[in-house]
């Protein structure tokens, strides 16, 4: 009959409602509103980077070293081929107020400028003022900017004086916000601003000290960057230089932003597959409600296909309208809160309805409308026009046709290829995948479990005498019972939410517990050699430290392998990104592992050698007899990996990925780095003996750190729970539409159980107990699921040990339940207020 009749058809249809399908239109209105919004920020967020680039770099370029100054060929290159240089250090130090017994200190991220910062931008400043007469200062005081948040700690106004090492300071305003912050990243102690020539005296910027110089470059106009950039790797590339410029200012923002933003989409993606579920119940559902309408068509003479048609274009209207709306919401909530955004992010953004992310949201929508609607529709295909006389035919079973389960399995494959190549996380999508397959797995399994084990209880001796269990055990395994829709939708939900919450817990619990038993109480670095005797002496005769570590401490860039460059060998491997740390030992370290090679003997003076931290060495591929090249203040060592030894980072001890054979490093200017592990009731007064003793020293105390690192991962965490939150809520729905379904078998179900003298009570507690159960099968599979999710998480991502945490296990069980159980009671009313005899009436 062709797609004009199945067009008339689906209109006419579709003029009548659409009640059947809002169900549809509200999941994917969700699941795409959720993809949308995360889209949209992260695209936000990258325009922002891109037009703000140089602001937030300070310039067009940069060239950044660690440890030392441009040499004078580096300071002319860049003198050439740029209008203006400005030079930054960039260090930490201890901020100290006061003297003796009663000093105040605190870590501080100083950054040292010339008279040329910022190139772009500007400092807001509190008092206002400009940044040249708050750091010239008063009454022959070099003057100072700090972050609020460090003078309140110190108890600082304006006015007020402070020491960075041997130096004094006045601080002349707050710093209210800084034009290039977002390079900082997360540091370890707020901000404090200086004069470069204003430090000469302090004692802080010695050789070997820890410190980063960073040249920002103003380029004439029409400047190309790339060309530039070219030039400068090439004639620098084996003196340790790092090259930045505006079109990527902020790596490492970037990089976070685009990990975290891929994680969301993938919590979106489970949502709206949560969302997929529903849609393949409410397709299903509204076809058995047009079944004896699909017959008569059949008998007046339309074709399988013409029918199928119609179905596909009025589910296909539906579900047009639900991705349509979703993307109208996960657009408009971003904008709607943007001034908040604005505020709450570390860097620029330019909120728009990004095309992109929203046509990439609009294709997941489409895509799992696509595959859910697939299944139930095959069913169009076997209805018999005898099902218009026996409504027991309309339940047509079975599998689809082998050509609708090769349709089906093709969408499937492209809605995870399309997620590997959008989210820009292809493992952790195809992971996420695989563990939402599995899940879904289980869960179907766990419900026909769940409705086999019912069947079989209500017919036991055990519960005879009790009714109400009786008849919800019967309703639980009847044949078209909503039991399955309840514990995929809801289950699915709630895994996600098992897994955030028990993620959530065990990383609290090694930052709350576990890590600060076993790590030290402060790091000290910039340790003079010629301090490290007394610095250790002064140290091991303090009854209350139980351990003192110390190691020399340089600061390297892995440049090459076996002689080509590091990135085209390991890509874009965190030790390749930057300089890392590196030590020299005659010895191995104590509870040194070796894992594979041998150590070289004492008074070694071949070749330099190495020894690698076994797990990043396999991560980037390397083996024992490996040569890598290492740039260390300019020069560039190339050593053999001749061990390999097992690092824990995680103890927040000393950890090296890198430990050299000492003759390597020789006459190699450096300091030395000591972790002190102390009682707790002795952490200040080592702070303040120190400080004073060595007024250069810079003390970290890891319980701040580790503090710093827990409000990060408390806002990742928060921001998973919210995605996982959608997830759950998409679920509800799914969960709601699956009650009100059944309101019409209740309805009647209702009416036979009065006539045959049960009472409201009786009948309510029976419908109660039966969403109960449905709610803790489905809650005791989530607990399962989301603990494996979690232990794979911890396990594989984090590299953390795993223990199961039953608080939020108990949680989810009683969420399942509760909900299961508002959304039956809601749809229970209606079937306990009817009149027994006309519901039989209507049903003879």
């Amino acid at each position: 009959m062709g797609l004009r009749l199945a067009a008339r058809i689906a209109r006419r249809e579709l003029r009548g409602g659409f009640a059947g399908l809002r169900v549809l239109l509200v999941c994917l209105a969700l699941g795409v509103a959720a993809i949308a919004a995360v889209g949209v920020v992260r695209a936000s967020i990258a325009a922002g980077l891109d037009r703000q680039g140089a602001v937030l770099l300070g310039g067009d370029a940069q060239m950044e070293f660690t440890y030392r100054f441009a040499a004078p060929e580096e300071r002319a290159f860049m003198d050439r081929v740029a209008g203006a240089v400005s030079e930054v250090v960039d260090f930490r130090s201890l901020a100290v107020v006061g003297a003796g017994e009663g000093a105040d200190r605190a870590l501080t991220q100083v950054k040292a400028v010339d008279g040329l910062w910022p190139l772009l931008g500007a400092p807001v400043l509190d008092p206002p003022m400009g940044i040249a007469a708050a750091l010239a200062g008063v009454d022959g005081l070099p003057g100072a900017v700090m972050d609020p948040v460090l003078a309140d700690r110190l108890g600082l106004a304006a006015g007020g004086r402070f020491r960075l090492g041997l130096q004094e300071f006045v601080l002349m305003a707050l710093l209210v916000r800084e034009p290039d912050a977002a390079l900082g990243g997360i540091g370890l102690g707020p901000r404090t601003i200086v004069a470069t020539p204003a430090l000469a005296d302090s004692g802080l910027l010695q050789p070997g000290t820890l410190f980063q110089t960073q040249y920002r470059l103003r380029l004439p106009p029409g400047t190309a960057l790339a060309p530039l950039r070219a030039e400068a790797v090439a004639a620098f590339r084996d003196t340790g230089m790092r090259w930045q410029d505006r079109t990527r200012a902020a790596p490492g923002v970037e990089r976070f932003v685009d990990r975290i933003g891929a994680f969301l989409v993938i919590v979106g993606l489970a949502g709206l597959i949560v969302g997929g579920v529903g849609v393949a119940a409410a397709v299903r559902a509204w076809l058995d409600r047009r079944v004896e309408g699909m017959a008569t068509l059949r008998v007046l003479g339309a074709d399988t296909g013409t029918l199928v048609a119609a179905a596909l274009m009025q589910v296909g209207a539906i579900a047009l309208a639900g991705v349509v709306l979703g993307l109208v919401i996960g657009a408009g909530l971003p904008m709607a809160a943007a001034p908040l955004l604005a505020a709450a992010l570390p860097v620029p953004a330019v909120f728009a309805p990004w095309p992109a992310p929203l046509a990439e949201a609009a294709f997941y929508g489409l895509m799992t409308a696509a595959l859910f609607t697939l299944w139930p529709l095959a069913r169009v295909t076997r209805i018999k026009a005898a099902a218009l006389y026996r409504a027991s035919a309309g339940g047509a079973g079975g599998w689809p046709g082998a050509a609708w389960v090769a349709a089906i399995a093709a969408l499937a494959v492209a809605l995870v290829a399309a997620a590997a190549l959008l989210s820009g996380a292809a493992a952790l999508a195809l992971w996420s995948a695989a563990g939402i397959m599995a899940a879904l797995v289980v869960l179907w399994a766990a419900a026909r479990a769940v409705r086999w084990l019912a069947r079989r209880l209500a017919r036991a001796r055990a519960v005879r005498g009790r009714p109400g269990l009786r008849l919800a055990l019967a309703a639980i395994g009847a044949p078209g019972a909503e039991t399955g829709a309840v514990i995929l939708s809801l289950g699915l939900g709630l895994s996600v939410l098992a897994a955030v919450g028990q993620i959530d817990t065990n990383l609290r619990r090694a930052i709350a517990q576990d890590l600060p038993d076993r790590a030290p109480a402060y790091f000290f670095v910039d340790i003079q050699n010629d301090q490290i005797g007394a610095f250790r002496e002064r140290l091991e005769s303090d009854p209350g430290v139980s351990r003192i570590d110390s190691a020399p401490m340089l600061r390297g860039i892995l440049t090459r392998i076996n002689g080509r460059p590091a990135a085209e060998v390991a890509g874009d491997h965190w030790v390749l990104r930057g300089d890392r740390g590196v030590s020299y030992a005659v010895t191995p370290p104590p509870n040194t592992t070796i894992t594979a090679g041998r150590w070289w003997p004492a008074g070694h003076e071949g070749p330099p050698e190495v020894s690698f931290a076994a797990d990043e060495a396999a991560e980037l591929g390397l083996t024992l007899g490996d040569r890598i090249t290492v740039n260390i203040l300019g020069r560039d060592i190339e050593a053999e990996i001749t061990s390999l030894r097992e690092v824990r980072f995680e103890t927040a001890g000393i950890g090296f990925v890198m430990i050299m054979s000492p003759d390597a490093l020789a006459g190699a200017p450096h300091t030395h780095i000591a972790t002190v592990y102390a009682a707790p009731e002795r952490e200040a007064p080592i702070l303040r003996e120190t400080a004073g003793a060595f007024p250069n020293i810079t003390a970290i105390r890891v319980r701040e750190a580790v503090e710093r690192a827990a409000e990060a991962l408390s806002a990742i965490a928060s921001a998973t729970a919210l995605a996982a939150g959608v997830t759950l809520l998409t679920g509800m729905v799914v969960l709601i539409a699956a009650a009100a379904a059944g309101e019409r078998a209740r309805l009647y179900e209702a009416a036979v159980l009065r006539t045959l003298g049960a009472t409201r009570g009786r009948i309510l507690a029976s419908f109660a107990l039966r969403a109960a159960l449905m709610g803790a099968a489905a809650g005791a599979v989530a607990i399962l699921a989301g603990a494996a999710g979690a232990w794979a998480v911890m396990t594989f991502v984090m590299e953390a040990p795993f223990a199961f945490a039953p608080l939020p296990a108990l949680a989810i069980v009683a969420g399942g339940v509760g909900a299961v159980l508002l959304a039956g009671l809601a749809f229970a009313l209606r079937p306990l207020a009817a009149r027994p005899a006309q519901v039989l009436r209507a049903r003879d």
